[in-house]
């Protein structure tokens, strides 16, 4: 995935935005919080994470959803992990349910391929979960996670085609492609329909050789 994929690793994920939900309505109060602890204003906050001072604003009072990349600039500004970031709560009751507003969502950078994150906020550096929806041509591209690491996207609508090092193969409904993710790779959906399907990412994985 921040997968990263859209994957939420410590390295620079790529350029995705989020959904129509902010992570359950705490990422904003973190960054503020994060932000005052260090006693910065917005101008610094900006000048140091490189993104604007009214996207900052908007960020701390719920009113957009940032893109993976702009979280990730602005945890590394604040000098945390993303994860942190991301973090929600310390509380874990025995049983958690997420409505669909609840669930943080990614899309890539053409807008046509979604990811709910459907994985525990707490996994994230091991690992991450989602489920993948995505218009016909939609491409994810990721850059490579830890080494070692894993990806299986398994197709339950469509047929997507991964790229992992040159090497291309398909999937349609029922399939499943496991690849490596510690290199560049892309997720396309190559289906003349919508496609559908569940992406597990598994970092620090055995190295294959």
């Amino acid at each position: 995935m921040q997968h990263i994929t859209a994957s939420l690793e410590r390295g620079r994920p790529k350029d995705l935005a989020s959904g129509a939900q902010v992570l359950s309505g705490q990422l904003g109060k973190t960054i503020q919080r994060l932000r005052k602890a260090y006693n910065l204003s917005l101008s610094e906050l900006a000048e140091q994470s490189g993104v604007a001072k009214s996207i900052i604003s908007q960020i701390e009072r719920n009113e957009t959803n940032p893109t993976l990349a702009t979280i990730w600039r602005l945890s590394q500004a604040l000098d945390v992990s993303i994860e942190r970031v991301l973090a929600t709560s310390d509380e874990e009751p025995f049983i958690e349910r997420f409505s669909r507003a609840d669930t943080p969502r990614l899309v890539s950078e053409d807008g046509k391929v979604r990811l709910a994150i459907i994985g525990w906020i707490k996994t994230v550096e091991w690992l991450q979960w989602y489920d993948v929806t995505a218009d016909p041509g939609g491409v994810l591209d990721s850059d490579a996670h830890q080494r070692g690491s894993v990806e299986s996207l398994s197709v339950t609508e469509g047929t997507f085609a991964v790229e992992v090092a040159g090497e291309v193969q398909r999937a349609g409904p029922g399939e499943t492609l496991r690849y490596r993710c510690d290199r560049p790779h892309s997720v396309r959906c190559v289906s003349e329909g919508p496609g559908r399907a569940t992406m597990v990412v598994i970092m620090k994985a055995a190295v294959m050789e």
